[in-house]
Order: structure tokens, then C-alpha cells, then sequence
């Protein structure tokens, strides 16, 4: 998987995307809100000043150079993909797809993983919010379904998460993978727990990828939980903490026709 790029507010997805397409992750830096939300929290429904979440959103817009308001969700760790749903609704879904230009896909994330895809031609975007029960449910496989283009023309770019070293789980969550898949036992290692096991997101996303046959995979090993200066993360903070957003959009009405 490639590095990629960051600075202090924004992480810029690096990948060979087509010219006009933008992936970026929010960190927690350059926002208003007060502790433990501090600063820039994306989300209105953790317990934050409704007037801070509406100043960090403004904020985000010009720091990012977005060209529309943000496509937001309620994320209910399920496989529903949004299509053409405009900023006035919020959908149930965990995915957001679109063929428009100027529309920008978002998921909010503290810990769950956040894939963004894009097909070779950019055409086509797509942003799904992926913890591991809609990484076990299909969240990943429902997304790339919705596209026209065939996956082999597809590519992704995996989101920060947490990492392995943080994630310990329940002999259950790994019956949930394993059960389906024998071969998602390579996103697990036993923990020095019994009956526990670190689960690897980055693992586990990749291979459901890869079963429903894209090959051009990006990103991934930015953990939350360690990297408290720059990311939230729900399990490092007992729960009350904010969110970053993961956004995608197409610039312009640039098509790559190679």
C-alpha cells in the first residue's frame, strides 16, 4: 500500500487517481471545539455545540476548497449505498455513491475504517464508512456493486482506522469474518488475552476487496488510536469524542479517456 501524503489539517489521499478527482480525511486539528470534541469535530451527534459543529463545517469547505456542501449520512453500520440524495436529507447509509461532478461524498469515522473508490475514468465516486460489522455484513462488495464500471476499473483508497495493535475483539467478531470467509483468519492474531484476538481493519477491508475482484488497492496503516494529536478515536476516549470526515468528489467535468 502507498504513503500518504498530510499536512497539519488534511490528509490528501495519494493514489493514481484521474485528474480532477480529490479524496481527503479530516484530522482533529483546525476547528473551534472545546474539549474533549476539540478541535475541528464534524459530527452533530456526539454531545458538541451545535453552533461549533456549524462553524468547523464552514471551516472545512474552504480548507478542503470543496465546491458543494457535503453529502452527510447517518451511519448505521449497515451495507445501504445513498445515490443521488441531496445535502437537505440524511439518509440511513453507510456508503454514498455518484457519476456528478461538483457533488462531494462524505462519511464520518473515530476509529471505524472509511474506504473511498473511484473508477479509472472518473466517472464514478464512491465513499463507504466501514467498521467491522458492515466490513462483515458486505458494506465494501454492496459499494463496488453499485457501480457501472467493472471492479478491474475500479480503484480504493483505505482511510485511517484502528490498528491492529489497539483493536482487540471477542472470539465472535472473528466467527463473523471466518465463518464466511476461512481466509479473513489472516485479519486476526491472538491476543494475549484468551479467547481475544487483535483484528487488522486494513486486512479484513483489502481481502473483501479483492474478492469482489478490485486489484488496485491504496492507502491504509494510519491508526487512530495511536495518534492521538491528529486523530479521534472512540475506544482511546471511552466513547465521548468527535469525528473526522473522509470526503470525495470530481472537479469540473474532467474525464480521463485513457
Amino acid at each position: 500500500m502507498s504513503e500518504t501524503r498530510t499536512d497539519p489539517v488534511l490528509i490528501r489521499a495519494d493514489w493514481p487517481a484521474p485528474p480532477g478527482v480529490h479524496a481527503v480525511v479530516t484530522t482533529r486539528l483546525g476547528g473551534i471545539s472545546a474539549s474533549p470534541f476539540d478541535q475541528l469535530n464534524l459530527a452533530t451527534h456526539v454531545g458538541d455545540d451545535p453552533a461549533a459543529v456549524t462553524a468547523n463545517r464552514a471551516r472545512l469547505k474552504t480548507q478542503a476548497g470543496l465546491p458543494s456542501e457535503p453529502r452527510w449520512l447517518n451511519q448505521v453500520h449497515g451495507v445501504i449505498v445513498a445515490d443521488g440524495v441531496g445535502p437537505e436529507r440524511l439518509p440511513d447509509a453507510d456508503a454514498g455513491y455518484t457519476d456528478q461532478a461538483q457533488v462531494v461524498l462524505s462519511v464520518l469515522t473515530a476509529d471505524c475504517l472509511s474506504v473511498v473508490f473511484c473508477s479509472r475514468d472518473g466517472r464514478e465516486l464512491a465513499v463507504a464508512h466501514a467498521g467491522w460489522r458492515g466490513l462483515a455484513a458486505g458494506v465494501l462488495a454492496a459499494t463496488i456493486a453499485r457501480f457501472n464500471a467493472a471492479p478491474a476499473e475500479m480503484m480504493a483508497w483505505i482511510g485511517p482506522a484502528i490498528g491492529p495493535q489497539a483493536f482487540e475483539v471477542g472470539g465472535e467478531v472473528r466467527s463473523a469474518f471466518v465463518d464466511a470467509y476461512a481466509e479473513d483468519a489472516a485479519g486476526f492474531s491472538p491476543s494475549i488475552h484468551p479467547g481475544k484476538y487483535q483484528a487488522n481493519l486494513f486486512i479484513l477491508a483489502q481481502m473483501s476487496m479483492q474478492r469482489a475482484g478490485i486489484r488496485h488497492i491504496f492507502g491504509g496503516g494510519l491508526c487512530t488510536f495511536s495518534d492521538p494529536q491528529r486523530f479521534y478515536s472512540f475506544r482511546r476516549d471511552a466513547g465521548r469524542t468527535g469525528r473526522m470526515a473522509t470526503l470525495a468528489w470530481r472537479s469540473g467535468d474532467t474525464i480521463c479517456s485513457g
